[in-house]
């Protein structure tokens, strides 16, 4: 933060001092270096590897600072689902559900871990439950780019300057009511020093990108047996479409037209 510049008091000895307004810091956006001392610090075997133009382009006319800070939040999001995935596919896989009803009509977590597999326990699922998981997602999606919840949470986006990754609060953000926050929601490190922090982040990296590949081999594994040989005969076979959340089960509008255009 630009420092206080008190007024001279030389020429008006009786007045005291009185210190100018403060300027708001000026956004910090990441460039190019930071992503290869980034790198370096994820991987120092490897380092700076992108064998793309990704990070040198301007997404949608901004800066390329702000397409860097595009880049990264999406990179940190999908680490955490993927983080996510790969433990709930191997969970599922392994026939562990809970132990109660799914719906009021009677159907139960059980009858869906039946199906099979966790893709054929996706399309298993009732039309109104899919609806219902896309809904609490579409709601985090918003959330996290909601410019009064983000200054809410002393904070601004992060193609303008945000940190990569925050989540903002829900309760400085006008909910009406106390919810707890997805990040750090116990607490664990409100007390950690700055170094630990970074070195959380660091790891939450890493594991980030080995789980995107993780969950990309076991639907890849699925969808074409074989294709992922150390998986081979320990992921069931899925014949459904892996990237379509719908099916024509499901009955929704334009649902049928969608599949019977897709190139599966």
């Amino acid at each position: 933060m630009l420092s206080l510049v008190a007024a001279p008091v030389s020429y008006a000895p009786m007045v005291a001092p009185v210190a100018s307004p403060s300027r708001a810091a000026a956004p910090v956006m990441e460039t190019v270096q930071d992503l290869k001392v980034l790198a370096n610090k994820l991987n120092p075997s490897i380092g700076y590897f992108n064998p793309t133009s990704l990070a040198e382009m301007e997404f949608w006319g901004q800066s390329n600072e702000a397409t860097i800070g595009w880049l990264r939040q999406a990179e940190i999001k999908h680490g955490r689902v993927a983080m996510i995935a790969f433990v709930g596919y191997i969970v599922q896989a392994n026939g562990i559900y809970f132990p109660w009803d799914l719906t009021l009509s009677g159907i139960s977590h059980a009858d869906i871990s039946a199906a099979g597999g966790p893709a054929q326990q996706w399309d298993a699922l009732p039309t109104n439950s899919k609806l219902q998981i896309l809904g609490v997602i579409g709601f985090f999606e918003w959330w996290s780019e909601n410019s009064f919840a983000l200054s809410k949470s002393g904070t601004t986006h992060y193609m303008r300057g945000g940190k990569p990754g925050v989540f903002p609060s829900f309760n400085g953000g006008g909910i009406p009511h106390p919810a707890p926050d997805l990040f750090d929601p116990l607490g664990f490190s409100k007390n950690k020093t700055p170094e630990q922090k970074e070195r959380g982040l660091l790891i939450e990296l890493n594991n980030g990108r080995l789980a995107q590949i993780g969950i990309m081999g076991f639907v890849s594994e699925a969808k074409v047996p074989g294709s992922v040989p150390v998986l081979s005969g320990l992921v069931p076979a899925y014949s459904g479409e892996t990237m379509a959340p719908f099916s024509a089960a499901d009955n929704l509008p334009f649902v049928a037209d969608m599949l019977k255009a897709a190139p599966f």
